[in-house]
């Protein structure tokens, strides 16, 4: 890969789409949805952390599920958006999880940071699990976020993720082309890039995979709903916001286009998802690596 992939996106419109979306309990239908799809591959991991990082939190839907993989582990989870934080810490900082009430435990320490993915300030190598749902897409230097991860993963912590691939919202793309409306739609980065990047990170034996999820509805109007819900266009080039009652019915009649032999439009989204090891070093640059600190107290002869 020659160069690192961005993403154009306006950090600062992400954070306030989602902020108007709070607390996305809408939009659990896809996000929790993944999370459980990716509960189920975590489940084949060999894997104990003892301080789990949720980068991307939002309202902490994840919380309990991991309490209940991990029950014992320390919980942080990190998001841009406030009004996402506000109800996440509302609804779980320092409570018992079900889990643990059920088996009578204390409750596993619970903390909310408000951060950029990239720029998280936590100390290094603090972190046994990085668990990212549907949040790097979101990010427009992915690549700087991993760098991140390694400097804040453990040595051989697992960094484990899901995120939109390109194939995604091909259907709104086409129908956008034949409304004639120009505006930038969101891109995403290939997965097979994600691999390369994560090697290049610090990470070993990344696995990344696929698959295609399409969703299908009755209406336009839902689909154009729903794609609001899971947190609308932050494209650095779309239009600030829709012209008039035309532009919508426009696009609406292109979309009542594609219905499909069941009288459904169709949404396809391609889902990525990729874990990896943090190494214990790296080559950043010619002639340097980088090696844990800790391996290096580990290593250090007895005087």
């Amino acid at each position: 890969m020659s160069s690192p992939p961005s993403l154009p996106l306006n950090p600062l419109h992400v954070a306030q789409q989602f902020a108007r979306r709070a607390p996305l309990d809408e939009a659990q239908f896809l996000y929790g949805e993944i999370a459980q799809r990716m509960l189920q591959r975590l489940s084949y991991i060999r894997s104990n952390p003892s301080v789990i990082l949720d980068a991307g939190c939002g309202a902490g839907h994840a919380v309990e599920p991991l309490r209940a993989r991990y029950p014992a582990a320390q919980y942080t989870g990190l998001d841009i958006s406030r009004p996402l934080l506000n109800t996440a810490i509302a609804r779980h900082a320092g409570k018992r999880g079900l889990w643990n009430r059920l088996r009578n435990k204390p409750a596993a320490e619970t903390h909310f940071l408000r951060a950029d993915m990239a720029k998280t300030g936590l100390p290094p190598e603090s972190i046994g699990l990085i668990w990212s749902n549907m949040a790097l897409h979101w990010h427009p230097a992915p690549h700087s976020v991993f760098a991140e991860w390694r400097r804040i993963l453990k040595p051989n912590g697992l960094a484990m993720f899901s995120c939109l691939g390109p194939a995604s919202f091909k259907e709104l793309r086409e129908a956008l082309n034949d409304a004639g409306i120009q505006t930038a739609t969101p891109s995403f980065v290939d997965m097979h890039d994600f691999g390369d990047l994560l090697v290049e990170n610090g990470f070993t034996d990344p696995v990344m995979d696929q698959e295609t999820i399409t969703l299908t509805f009755k209406t336009a109007e839902k689909l154009l709903s729903d794609l609001w819900t899971l947190g609308g266009n932050p494209s650095i080039g779309r239009r600030p916001g829709l012209p008039g009652r035309k532009w919508r019915e426009n696009l609406i009649e292109a979309l009542e286009k594609q219905r499909q032999m069941d009288g459904t439009i169709h949404l396809t989204l391609e889902v990525a998802y990729g874990h990896a090891w943090r190494a214990q070093s790296f080559k950043s640059a010619p002639d340097e690596t980088r090696i844990s600190v800790n391996a290096i107290t580990r290593r250090r002869p007895k005087s």
